[in-house]
């Protein structure tokens, strides 16, 4: 995914006074159906560091520190940044592991492998629709992931995912936090929400703020899901 897939939430919170920004992974800024049609070469060889010194240098260049929201591996690159001393608070939408937390239960398996698949080395990761479908619009119709899929889904960096596990999202839990809030879709495949409360379990500072919530009948896409504004809404709350 990329920026465009944010453009409702950015409505939502602007319309209540914040000022938003959505900036672009490397190499992930434009329309995704031409980012699909032509992905660059580079974006195979993005690492999770990269991504995080992108975020840490706009962070740097703002006015004030900001309340940091991500979905997926932004999630857990709102952990990495939160880790570091940026941000005033974290919202961690069905994050991605630090290093050290996994599961072996089946459709986190099934939805990884073929992303992180060593054997495909430094080429870019365009999967299926039904691969989508699956990992991330399973309590949805497959006309609608279809949909969903033309709209918003762009190339990825298996090295991403694969540098994150391999030790550049690691986190100190035992290191104090601003507040932490981590939400999880009940019927998430690709980061099941157990796997959601394994990482939220692992932060271990008695006098730092963190919550969980986890909605039922939602899965991976739950930002852009129908029904995705309660998600929205229990956000604002939370922040206020």
């Amino acid at each position: 995914m990329n920026p465009n897939s944010w453009q409702d939430w950015i409505k939502y919170f602007e319309a209540k006074g914040y000022t938003c920004y959505a900036p672009a992974y490397p190499f992930h800024k434009g329309n995704p159906a031409d980012l699909r049609a032509k992905p660059d070469p580079r974006l195979g060889k993005v690492t999770f560091d990269q991504v995080v010194d992108v975020y840490t240098k706009f962070i740097q260049g703002l006015p004030e520190q900001p309340i940091l929201i991500g979905h997926s591996m932004g999630g857990a690159v709102v952990q990495k940044l939160i880790n570091n001393g940026l941000g005033v608070a974290g919202v961690c939408i069905d994050t991605a592991p630090p290093q050290g937390i996994f599961t072996l239960k089946f459709s986190f398996l099934k939805a990884n492998l073929p992303t992180i698949n060593p054997l495909k080395g430094d080429s870019v990761s365009i999967p299926d629709v039904n691969w989508f479908h699956y990992a991330f619009c399973n309590m949805m119709t497959i006309e609608q992931t279809q949909i969903e899929y033309d709209k918003f889904f762009t190339p990825e960096s298996r090295n991403i995912p694969r540098t994150a596990s391999a030790g550049q999202a690691k986190i100190d839990f035992k290191k104090p936090h601003v507040p932490l809030l981590f939400i999880a879709g009940e019927n998430d495949h690709i980061i099941p929400a157990s796997l959601n409360q394994k990482n939220f379990d692992a932060y271990k500072d008695p006098s730092s703020l963190r919550t969980f919530k986890q909605f039922p009948g939602r899965c991976h896409y739950l930002c852009a899901q129908t029904g995705w504004q309660e998600i929205a809404e229990y956000v604002s709350a939370w922040i206020k």
